[in-house]
Parts: structure tokens; sequence; C-alpha cells
């Protein structure tokens, strides 16, 4: 045999063990599970097919980068469940044409067969997308994109304060020294504090002529009541919470020993009302103390939400995107949301939820317990715990992007009775 025909020989036997080693049957594999079930299953496991949304936009563009963090939100949460994919077509100039958009950023929506089932312009929040989904109908309910369900229809202590003990404005503890009344025609209004009266007096819509007359505030020293307009007050600051803290006194010799004694200023009535009047909620205009309320940025101008929600009002009563900075009512943390048209488009930190106070109503239907009973909170831990601790307060979780959605169904002229007495009356 000559050289050649042995390298073939040695060829066709290294071939055909190959073939042997390749057919052998893995120890690893099931033996009760043959090749055809096998390739079956991992058929199946490659070819699962999903929703599919691609958001076409740009790593610069302001409404791209307000997709973002909705996009991978929609990554983590739904994961196995919808596909979410994101192109920059600036960086690949190719992509755009192949889709057909217009304009950035543009999402488009695909069912499990691949075919284009919607497409939108512009940004799109969260909410829209999974209600379009749903539109579409695809189920993508997932408990761990929504808020966990809570609240408490029925205050967890009774109430058993006396009545003429409880702020008419704020449902807050009365301090004696403190103390300011409005006579009505039923019966004197009391309130905890001069501020509570000046909030008071913000959402009066009747004539406020004199109105001032029918209002007494307390002595600090001698704890009588004296006509509002006769007293001096020291006006003060408080040093840890930087709010203003207001004394009266019918004396004027007594108000200079006190504010010396202390600090602050000795000042007249007309100067008290300029001050506690000077800042007021964007959305309902009540008089608010910075340092309690939310700050919001509409339209490049710096305001004030007298509570969370009324600070997500702003954005429907001027028609602007906001930016709202609002405290964790319990830890004092920040929480940041901005919208942009109408909707949440982003919010930090992304776990953060909403207090809807509420009470109910003679009739049986549910109302908001007003502004001094909402608030923000990072976690819904923390709106538990806070909820724990204020054993009157009844209401329940929503989200921030609901919170806002309430705000902007709010027709132009709810929006201008908002948070308004209207009449100054008893509850």
């Amino acid at each position: 045999m000559n050289k050649t025909g042995k390298i073939v020989i040695v060829i066709v036997l290294i071939v055909a063990v190959a073939v042997v080693i390749t057919l052998k049957p893995n120890k690893e594999t099931n033996p009760g599970v043959g090749i055809a079930e096998r390739l079956d299953a991992v058929e199946g496991m490659s070819t699962k097919v999903l929703p599919r949304m691609v958001d076409l936009g740009a790593d610069k563009c302001i409404p791209c980068k307000m997709m973002s963090p909705i996009l991978d939100e929609l990554k983590s949460e739904y994961e196995g469940t919808l596909i979410v994919d994101f192109i920059d077509v600036w960086k690949n100039p190719d992509e755009g044409p192949k889709y057909g958009i217009k304009l950035i950023p543009t999402q488009i929506f695909f069912d499990a067969s691949g075919k284009e089932r919607f497409r939108h312009e512009g940004f799109f929040s969260k909410e829209d997308i999974l209600a379009k989904w749903k539109e579409l109908g695809v189920d993508l309910t997932n408990p761990v994109s929504q808020p966990p369900a809570f609240e408490r229809l029925t205050a967890a202590q009774a109430d058993n304060r006396a009545r003429d003990q409880i702020c008419y404005m704020c449902d807050g503890d009365i301090n004696a020294k403190t103390l300011v009344t409005v006579q009505t025609d039923k019966r004197p209004v009391r309130l905890c504090s001069p501020h509570c009266y000046f909030i008071m007096y913000s959402c009066l819509t009747e004539d406020k002529t004199d109105f001032e007359k029918k209002v007494s505030v307390t002595d600090w020293a001698m704890g009588e009541l004296v006509p509002a307009t006769d007293a001096v007050y020291v006006y003060d600051m408080d040093g840890e919470t930087g709010r203003p803290v207001v004394k009266a006194f019918a004396d004027n010799d007594k108000a200079e020993a006190e504010q010396k004694s202390a600090s602050g200023s000795v000042i007249g009535w007309e100067i008290l009302q300029d001050k506690e009047l000077t800042s007021r909620c964007g959305f309902c205009d009540r008089a608010v103390y910075p340092q309690d309320a939310a700050r919001v940025i509409a339209g490049g101008l710096h305001t004030w939400g007298c509570c969370s929600h009324c600070a997500l009002g702003v954005a429907a009563r001027t028609g602007n995107d906001i930016e709202v900075h609002e405290k964790d009512r319990l830890t004092g943390e920040e929480i940041i949301v901005k919208s942009l048209d109408g909707k949440v488009a982003s919010l930090e930190p992304a776990t953060a939820v909403a207090w809807f106070g509420q009470r109910q109503k003679s009739d049986g239907t549910w109302g908001s317990a007003g502004c001094f009973h909402q608030g923000f909170f990072v976690t819904a831990q923390n709106l538990e715990k806070w909820v724990e601790q204020n054993p009157y307060e009844t209401g329940k979780l929503i989200s921030i992007s609901q919170a806002l959605a309430n705000k902007m169904k709010l027709s132009p002229q709810q929006i201008q009775k908002a948070c308004k007495i209207g009449e100054c009356v008893p509850k």
C-alpha cells in the first residue's frame, strides 16, 4: 500500500471515531427522554415570543431622556413578559428609516407575532404605555409594578377630644396661649394659631371687608382674648424648624419685654397680615409657610404647594410641566416629581407613593380630608408607619401618577373653587 493510501485510511478512521463519539448518549442526558422530545423542548425555549415595544430616540433630547427611567422600569418589572428595546437613532442613523419614524422619541408597539399594532410620537408616560397595551388586548398585569394596596377607612382610635379643643383648620390640638377665635352667626370658630387663621382667611370667598373685626387673639401674658387689630405681636423664628413663632400681647410694654428676653420683632396687625399672606399655594392660593410647603417649579417660575397633592395641582392650574420637591412626612427624605404633558415623567425615588386622606360624608360617600391630611412617602412602608402613628387618619395609598391624574381631571371651575371655604362656619 502506498503512502497516499495509508493517509486516506487514517483519515477515514478518525472520522468514524468522531461519529461514534457524537452519537454516544450523554450520561447527563435523561435516558428516558428521546432525542425528538429534547429537541422539541429546546425549540420551545428558544422560540418563546413576547410583545415588544421599541423606543427610538437619542440620549441627548430632553423628552428622550425623560423616557429613559420609564424604559428601565418596564424592562425590570415586566422581564419575561414584555421586550423593551431602545435605539439611539443619532448614534445609529440607519435605524430610523427602517422604522419610518418622523421625530423622536417614537414608541412602536409590536404584538407577539411581530405585527405593528400602534405607534406614538413624543414623551409617553408609563401609565399611558400600560393602558395602551391593555387596550391592545395584552395583559401585562404585574404586582411588582403596582403599589401595594393599603387603606384605612375606619380610624384606629376614636377622636374623643372636646370639640372646642380641636383647630378648625388643621385638626390639631389648641394651645390656650395661641388660641384665635373668629365670631360667626352660629358660634366662634376656634383656631390653634394666628397662622391657621390666615390660612382660613386666604380660603374665604365672602367679602372680607372689615373681616378682622370678627377676630380675637389670646394675650400671651394674661391668657385673655383681645381684638386682633388692637394687639401687638412678637414675630420670631423657631431655631430648629425655621417656622415663624407668633405671640400676641394686649400691652406693648409686655411685648417689648418678651422680645428682649427672647428675640424677634414687635409688629402690628397689618404687618403681621402682610407677612403671613406673602407665600401662597400655587394651586389653591392658601397662605403657606415655605418651611411646611412643597417647592414647585412651573414654567421656570417658583411657587409652593400647601400640600403634596396641591403641589401636583399646579400643573392643572397653570398648564405647565412642573417639578415638585416634597418631603416624606415620616422621615423628611426628599421626593422629586417631574411632569410632562400632564403625566409623571420621572419620580425619585421610584418607590415613592401618595397618601390620599379621605373622610366619609353624611351621605356615605368619601371625599378629601383636606390638605393637612395628604402626603408623599418614599416607600409604602413609611406611609404605613405614619398612618400607625396618626390613629385618626383615614384614607388610602395611591400612586403619585394617580394623584396627578386626579388633579388633571379637574375643570377650570373646580380648580377655582379648590380648598375654598365659602363661608366661615364651624364644622
